[in-house]
């Protein structure tokens, strides 16, 4: 059982880049059997959050919190500066007051996504760094989200801060505490020992939330017929901006697990969020980049995953064959 676990690991991670988009296929596809589901979203981010906190004492945890300029950072590059880009890019090819611009920017305003904890482990990055970005900027999203729509829109949306810090306590504060309480009982040992088991049921669960969140924007699909040929560019242009400003922004750290952590924290957003505010605050045109941007944003991250292994055999082969030069 250990070693089929560890290998259906293996093979998932090795075909991730067929995996995920065909995960969203099923969600469009099987919809009408899926939707009863859409609901264990949450749960299903639950079990992928604490299968990543297992490997995590509270040694790395207050690690992190005590060098919070790279935290600081990637809030700038993710709240700031990207949504800046989003608006210019938008203004310049839809005018200022097209509803398109508003979820091209609630796209960059809306707190990272639970998932990049998942692709961060993959990809070997800092999974303490990114649960502990993900824990603080999902709960200044109550404050966060609204004042970046009235910086660049003048207005204000009423976000319902008590049922959404639910959530997050749910699907982010409340397994990383267990999984944190886990790592210190075991000493550490804890995330070995149960990687044959808990690994393969994660990505079972990742292949889950994608599929649902497919399923759960079905019926918008129609708003996605209009304006796609201009749309589908700019969705793509911007979610790829967002992966680059993470990764060139600490290119000066020098640190490869660093790059990797900021540059899926600032390309990866918790969209699930991003099309309920969009379609209950504003008009319906707005929904459409976010729900356009769930369909890239996944392969996208899938695509990142494959650039970062390329670049880290490079490193690795190139500190080879200076060390035997």
């Amino acid at each position: 059982m250990r070693e089929w676990g560890l290998r259906f690991n293996h093979y998932f991670e090795k075909w991730m880049f067929l995996i995920i988009p065909g995960s969203l296929v099923l969600g469009f596809a099987g919809a009408d059997a899926l939707l009863p589901f859409v609901e264990a979203v949450p749960y299903l981010f639950a079990f992928v959050t604490l299968t990543m906190a297992i490997g995590c004492g509270l040694r790395e945890l207050s690690g992190v919190m005590k060098k919070p300029g790279i935290m600081g950072l990637t809030f700038v590059i993710a709240h700031i500066v990207s949504p800046l880009a989003a608006y210019g890019v938008g203004t310049a090819v839809f005018g200022a007051d097209s509803p398109y611009v508003v979820g091209l920017v609630l796209f960059t305003i809306i707190p990272l996504g639970v998932s990049t904890v998942l692709w961060v482990g993959m990809s070997g990055g800092s999974i303490p760094l990114m649960l502990s970005m993900v824990v603080l900027d999902s709960l200044l999203s109550p404050l966060v989200v609204p004042a970046g729509i009235h910086f660049f829109f003048d207005t204000t949306a009423q976000v319902e801060t008590g049922p959404m810090i639910l959530d997050l306590i749910i699907i982010i504060v409340l397994p990383t505490v267990i999984g944190v309480a886990l790592h210190q009982w075991s000493k550490g040992t804890i995330q070995e020992r149960v990687k044959p088991y808990t690994a393969p049921v994660s990505k079972l669960c990742f292949v889950g939330v994608v599929a649902l969140n497919a399923t759960a924007i079905s019926p918008h699909l129609h708003q996605l017929k209009q304006d796609m040929a201009v749309l589908v560019p700019i969705v793509v242009l911007l979610v790829g901006l967002c992966y680059t400003l993470g990764f060139v922004g600490t290119s000066f750290a020098k640190d490869g697990k660093t790059q990797i952590t900021v540059s899926y924290a600032t390309g990866m957003r918790n969209i699930s969020l991003g099309i309920v505010l969009a379609l209950g605050y504003f008009s319906p045109l707005a929904a459409v980049p976010v729900v356009l941007s769930i369909l890239i944003q996944q392969p996208i991250a899938t695509v990142h995953h494959y650039i970062l292994q390329k670049i880290n055999k490079h490193k690795t082969s190139a500190r080879g064959g200076a060390h035997v030069g």
